[in-house]
């Protein structure tokens, strides 16, 4: 299974009813998230003043998705990142796992995207999200799970992604995707802030006000 985060946000998000992200539209918002937390995990991102994003460091991160980010990120806010280009950076994330041979992707004129796409190894899938319900349900202290696996289990709730955080585990799990989500300001106090008003932004990019 791989470990890039937008990778595994990617995957998270696949729905095989639907032979693809189960909405191509949000899963465009929650991988572009997951590039930022990545990069900023790996601290080539950070926060400036009045909440705009700066790059730290120099060189390719050898991911090509993760450094186009990096060329956009100058000059703009967090919430700036997650709304531009996001249905760009989402067909960049299925040609990696394509190449990486966890994806096949056909093309069709018959769907919103024009992609039919299948997870090669049901098991990866029933891995990553195995993975973040054990978040979610564990009695692990939300302190001691790793930044990563608690930004996804933020994101999935944020995305109602519903094959992982169910309505009721939404009302149920609050208190503690709260604190999945409250993990995000150790990196960046802006990141956390946009994570929770991820559900805002998704409204707004369904209506048109998105960005491509």
């Amino acid at each position: 299974m791989t470990e890039s985060l937008h990778h595994r946000m990617y995957l998270l998000a696949y729905a095989e009813e639907a032979r693809g992200p189960y909405d191509r539209s949000r899963t465009g918002l929650l991988v572009r998230t997951a590039v930022l937390v990545e990069l900023a995990l790996r601290g080539r991102l950070v926060e400036a003043g009045g909440g705009s994003v700066a790059v730290a460091g120099t060189g390719s991160t050898g991911d090509p998705v993760l450094d186009e980010m990096l060329r956009e990120a100058p000059g703009h806010g967090w919430k700036q990142l997650v709304r531009r280009h996001s249905g760009r950076t989402l067909t960049a994330v299925e040609d990696q796992l394509a190449a990486l041979g966890l994806l096949t992707v056909e093309s069709s004129r018959l769907r919103l995207g024009g992609r039919r796409v299948t997870v090669s190894d049901p098991g990866t899938l029933r891995a990553v999200r195995d993975r973040v319900s054990a978040v979610l349900h564990g009695n692990a202290p939300v302190a001691g799970i790793p930044v990563a696996d608690a930004a996804l289990a933020a994101l999935a709730a944020a995305g109602k992604n519903r094959s992982v955080v169910s309505r009721q585990d939404a009302r149920e799990l609050r208190d503690r995707i709260d604190a999945c989500t409250g993990r995000l300001g150790t990196l960046a106090p802006g990141l956390e802030k946009t994570v929770r008003g991820l559900s805002m932004t998704m409204i707004a990019a369904q209506g048109g006000m998105g960005g491509g």
